[in-house]
């Protein structure tokens, strides 16, 4: 709870590699009182680790798909029907969040509360094109010359050789002086008519509740741009909170290469062990996944909860052309160099 609000993490689930270090943060935080996990997988090992997890901790609640039909994110609008609790404040939280700044949930939720007039607010995410846009227009970061403030931006939201390069630089923040972080800090920022990746955000159940939660077709558009300019309001980021997000989809092969994710879960397994409660969650989420691998062939053979969708038989000419285009952007991406001007010292570090 928090100020009389009931306070309901969801995440759209989801990817097991990812979500074990999510568990421990949510799991442990006192002022959550249930984690919705939305089950929009057909992954039966994954589907295994949720039950697991809902198994061992009664926060944790497992949401089926109300259609009873799994189509990665096309599937994932009917769930917002379920967020429409008056009294409750939703933290949607994407499944590849691999790190919270301490006090994360305190601090959000205060700004919430405190700006109650915005749709959204979402706290600043490494690896989100927006928020590297503010930072930079607010001189925390430079990047050699001007990017411009687009979500779908073809270096800070698509480039894998940028995500990595920036994924190293925080990676070296948080290993070497974890105060400097604290150093991106930017205030309220409001945003308006534009639209953000909603790796992380917070809303009403009474705001949603207006609309029964219908959300159409792409959700991120619909949330951060069609339907607060439809409602007049704004979506705000709260400056002083900081996430880090992994990965989209186009960054993934570039940043499992360099292993960050594995970067990120030795930089967590350090941290966790300081916190007897996440200490303890993170240990059992080593045992379930480690469970899961060993008996990945039975749990595989078993029958999916959800029925398998056919699929789409592609055109063998597109989908030859599509490789040779991305043989040549790894080959571009690869031999570009990207740079992280840091001003957060008074200084530029490359």
């Amino acid at each position: 709870m928090y100020k009389n609000h009931k306070v309901i993490c969801c995440t759209a689930a989801g990817r097991r590699r990812y979500m074990q270090y999510l568990f421990p943060y949510i799991v442990s935080e006192e002022l959550v009182d249930r984690y919705d996990i939305w089950v929009n997988t057909t992954d039966n090992c994954d589907i295994e680790f949720f039950q697991m997890m809902a198994a061992k901790y009664p926060k944790v609640n497992l949401v089926w798909q109300p259609d009873n039909i799994v189509n990665g994110i096309a599937s994932i609008n009917k769930f917002y029907t379920l967020c429409q609790d008056e009294d409750a404040i939703y933290i949607k939280i994407d499944d590849d969040v691999v790190w919270m700044e301490p006090d994360i949930f305190k601090k959000v939720l205060a700004f919430r509360v405190d700006n109650p007039d915005a749709l959204l607010v979402s706290p600043m995410v490494v690896n989100n094109a927006i928020c590297s846009y503010l930072w930079q227009v607010t001189g925390k970061m430079g990047f050699g010359k001007y990017m411009n403030a687009l979500s779908n931006h073809r270096i800070l939201w698509k480039r894998g050789e940028f995500s990595l390069v920036l994924h190293q630089w925080f990676l070296d923040k948080l290993n070497n002086d974890y105060d400097s972080c604290r150093k991106l800090h930017i205030g309220r920022r409001p945003i308006a008519c534009n639209r953000f990746s909603i790796n992380f955000i917070l809303w009403f159940g009474r705001d949603f509740a207006t609309f029964k939660g219908e959300v159409l077709d792409d959700d991120e558009e619909f949330l951060s741009v069609i339907k607060p300019t439809q409602m007049g309001r704004i979506n705000l980021f709260d400056g002083d909170s900081l996430i880090s997000h992994f990965a989209f989809r186009s960054q993934r092969e570039i940043l499992d290469d360099a292993n960050i994710l594995e970067q990120y879960g030795d930089f967590l397994a350090i941290e966790f062990a300081k916190d007897p409660a996440k200490a303890g969650i993170f240990s059992y989420v080593k045992t379930c996944l480690d469970d899961i691998e060993k008996h990945k062939t039975e749990i595989t053979a078993l029958p999916c909860p959800y029925p398998i969708l056919p699929q789409k038989k592609g055109n063998i000419a597109k989908t030859l052309f599509k490789k040779y285009q991305k043989r040549i952007r790894r080959f571009v991406e690869r031999n570009t160099v990207y740079t992280i001007n840091d001003y957060t010292n008074g200084s530029i570090t490359k």
